[in-house]
């Protein structure tokens, strides 16, 4: 930039600028001297020793970066694990695929993102540690964890700083990072940790809030995939339970609670040890490896060509309902059928069996779907909806009014017998409701069967009559 201003600058003052062979001024060449050259995408600068005296660079491992507006502190490792994860196309259009119900409102967002994720060399996975848990202007980005594929591993730099006056050369290389890796991958980054960092630099008044070409935000999938099994799809408990990280070769026993991490730095600010920094580095660190790991999970999850057969069940079922949500129905139901075969928990399986009937319901498949929701309306402390769908399937389909009513019937025992007493007025008029639909189906019905009845006894009646005309 300083080159480009020099030579603006020269031309201004009457400088002479290149001649061209035949000793006359080329004007192409002034034009393009003129012009600002394309940027070049700046690689992260050579680190300073820090000396003897610098106790908290030498406790973190760190390096002391320096640019225009001051320095601050660069923790720079490279691990070969997890290793380079290629994105598959299908698990990318899921992952950027907005659910069916929302129809295209946003089909030229999800088709930038989409293009910008398939090169993975753009990729930056980003984690903060902040002062705060709350955001707002008063909440600062202490730690910036960054981390980038390179050499079939993973790269990771975390910028970190030593006082609140060194945030804007942390934000000005952040910014370079995010000019060379433009596709953000977080968890509850979306929510929490850009938005934060937007707010921040904003507030800087000097460096532009850099542009995202993607943000994929991994918690969402997450927690569509896995909560059903864990109910808490935190990354420390997905690095347990789903990505085995001991087996990838790290652990957390000596982690420290995130909770603790903000007083950790305030205590460092007022003078206080800072020996606790650097488990939060190391905290923040596993963050960013566990990011990555959960990527790779994910996309073999979602790439149709992996089999699903080592699986766990209920992981099988949460797949299924992801994809039934992004329109992705015949996986969806054979993924569903996966799980039920797989072994469901009984208290799940009514769940999965409901999914499976209303997909067959959804594709026209009326036998399928009413056979599962037969299975369904013999449980006994449910079994309103099954009831209730095979009463319609009769009526409708196969015209068997008996059977209707007699379901149509059960449905509505079935509605008085779990009727509790409810604090919400939602609640209580949605059952009023329910009953009020049932009652009318039962008196329809039964009124066609009286019709039918009745015209089936009229012919009977009129014979008699011919026959006694006859006699006269």
């Amino acid at each position: 930039m300083e080159s480009w201003l020099g030579t603006v600058e020269a031309a201004k003052a009457g400088a002479e600028l290149p001649h061209s062979k035949g000793g006359n001024i080329d004007r192409f060449s002034r034009l393009a001297a003129l012009k600002p050259a394309r940027g070049v995408v700046p690689r992260p600068a050579e680190l300073r020793t820090p000396d003897e005296t610098d106790s908290l660079s030498r406790l973190l491992g760190a390096g002391i970066a320096r640019n225009h507006y001051g320095e601050h502190l660069a923790i720079r490792n490279w691990f070969s694990t997890p290793e380079f994860a290629e994105p598959s196309p299908a698990s990318l259009e899921l992952l950027t695929k907005r659910p069916a119900s929302e129809g295209g409102r946003y089909k030229r967002q999800i088709q930038d993102s989409r293009a910008a994720l398939e090169d993975p060399e753009k990729w930056l996975f980003l984690d903060t540690e902040t002062t705060g848990l709350a955001g707002g202007t008063g909440t600062y980005a202490f730690l910036v964890g960054l981390a980038w594929w390179d050499a079939g591993g993973l790269q990771v730099e975390q910028l970190f700083l030593r006082d609140f006056s060194e945030e804007h050369s942390l934000l000005h290389e952040l910014a370079a990072r995010l000019a060379e890796r433009p596709v953000l991958v977080t968890f509850n980054g979306k929510s929490f940790d850009w938005p934060l960092l937007e707010n921040r630099f904003t507030m800087t008044r000097a460096i532009k809030v850099p542009q995202l070409a993607a943000h994929l935000d991994l918690l969402h999938p997450a927690r569509a995939l896995w909560k059903l099994r864990l109910g808490s799809v935190r990354l420390v408990e997905l690095e347990r339970h789903v990505l085995e990280a001991e087996r990838l070769g790290w652990h957390r026993g000596d982690d420290v609670a995130s909770a603790l991490i903000p007083q950790f730095y305030f205590d460092y600010l007022r003078g206080g040890t800072a020996d606790p920094l650097a488990g939060v580095v190391k905290h923040n660190q596993m963050d960013l490896r566990g990011l990555a790991a959960l990527f790779g999970k994910i996309n073999s999850l979602l790439d149709e060509r992996q089999s699903l057969a080592a699986e766990d069940s209920l992981d099988l079922f949460g797949l299924s309902k992801f994809l039934q949500r992004r329109g992705e129905n015949e996986r969806a139901h054979s993924t569903c059928v996966q799980a039920l075969d797989a072994g469901l928990p009984a208290e799940i399986r009514p769940r999965a069996t409901r999914e499976l009937a209303l997909m067959a319901k959804r594709r026209g498949d009326g036998d399928s779907a009413a056979a599962l929701w037969r299975e369904l309306a013999g449980d006994p402390s449910d079994g309103f909806e099954a009831c209730e769908q095979l009463a319609i399937h009769y009526e409708r389909k196969t015209k068997d009014i008996e059977q209707a009513l007699a379901f149509a019937q059960l449905a509505l025992a079935k509605l008085h017998r779990q009727r509790t007493p409810s604090l919400d007025p939602y609640a209580r008029e949605r059952t009023r409701r329910l009953e009020e639909k049932l009652m009318c189906r039962v008196e329809r019905l039964r009124h066609r069967i009286k019709r039918s009845d009745a015209a089936t006894r009229a012919p009977l009646l009129a014979k008699p009559a011919a026959a006694s005309g006859g006699v006269r």
